[in-house]
């Protein structure tokens, strides 16, 4: 898939940003590791895990487009060990947290945010992390799910859906998973990973990604040319989102927008005239940050 003008147009006024040592294909990530609360001794090996996820996450191909140094998707994940069910068996949370820039400023926008406490996989000291898209393993897998869902939400934030080859290919490896009886992709649980991938590739939550490239595109990106026009943009998305909230109702998909974005939205409206409105289409959609909305009517 061609890499939108958008994208290019926009990325390459922020070459200038670009780090130097960043040594990548596609992404930009930073992998914290934190065993602290397994109980026992002998994990120090899993020290070395941070170094072994960011070299998978950093150097393998995860595209066809080329990537420059500037267009990096910068990304950072927190590997926190739950449980030790063997010495080399674990159960853990990974946080993940992916971002953009915003055009015409030198700010980033947090584009996806997710707290995953169903890993459960397998590490010895020393084994290799191997690149393998169509063999499910329970460590690799959901290294290899989150990289094509970051891809995918990033794409659509640049052009209408154009995440969609990446969000069907986050999809082929919940297939595999599921037929594995991986664990943490049971539709038993409401905000598996299999429910998400379900809902951004279902017909029914299109106008949802279309939202996306509206807030991103309309929204943030001309903020600094014309913020009213940029409001008003962010406005239409929102009212979008209580349609969708009124005929699907609470999906899983909505929680990791705003809870990604409340705190942008409440910056984007606050001390602005569209704020009271802006603040009943947010109390109405999301409650559950019902105090920082709070701020706009204030």
């Amino acid at each position: 898939m061609a890499r939108s003008f958008l994208k290019i147009a926009l990325l390459v006024l922020l070459a200038g940003l670009a780090r130097p040592d960043a040594a990548a294909r596609e992404f930009q990530c930073t992998v914290q590791v934190n065993y602290r609360q397994l109980e026992g001794s002998g994990f120090e090996f899993l020290n070395d895990l941070d170094e072994f996820v960011e070299n998978y996450m950093n150097k393998n191909n995860w595209t066809n487009d080329r990537f420059e140094l500037e267009e990096l998707i910068e990304c950072s994940m927190t590997i926190a060990f739950l449980e030790a069910f063997t010495q080399t068996s674990f159960r853990a949370q990974l946080v993940l947290t992916s971002t953009r820039p915003i055009y015409g400023t030198t700010a980033k926008t947090t584009v996806l945010q997710i707290s995953d406490n169903l890993w459960e996989f397998s590490f010895a000291q020393g084994t290799p992390l191997i690149f393998e898209i169509e063999r499910y393993d329970a460590l690799t897998s959901v290294l290899d799910y989150y990289a094509y869902l970051m891809l995918g939400y990033d794409y659509d934030t640049f052009s209408e859906l154009g995440g969609e080859e990446y969000f069907q290919k986050a999809r082929r490896i919940m297939q595999l998973a599921t037929a594995a009886n991986g664990a943490g992709w049971s539709t038993m649980n409401l905000d598996s990973r299999t429910h998400l991938v379900d809902q951004m590739t279902g017909p029914r939550f299109k106008p949802l990604r279309e939202a996306y490239f509206e807030y991103h595109f309309f929204g943030l990106d001309h903020f600094t040319r014309d913020a009213d026009a940029a409001r008003k943009a962010v406005l239409a998305v929102l009212a979008t989102m209580q349609e969708l909230y009124d005929d699907l109702s609470r999906q899983y998909v909505f929680d990791i927008f705003f809870s990604t974005k409340y705190q942008e939205l409440t910056s984007v409206f606050e001390q602005s005239d569209q704020s009271s409105q802006a603040y009943a289409l947010l109390a109405s959609v999301d409650p559950a940050h019902l105090t920082t909305y709070d701020q706009l009517v204030q």
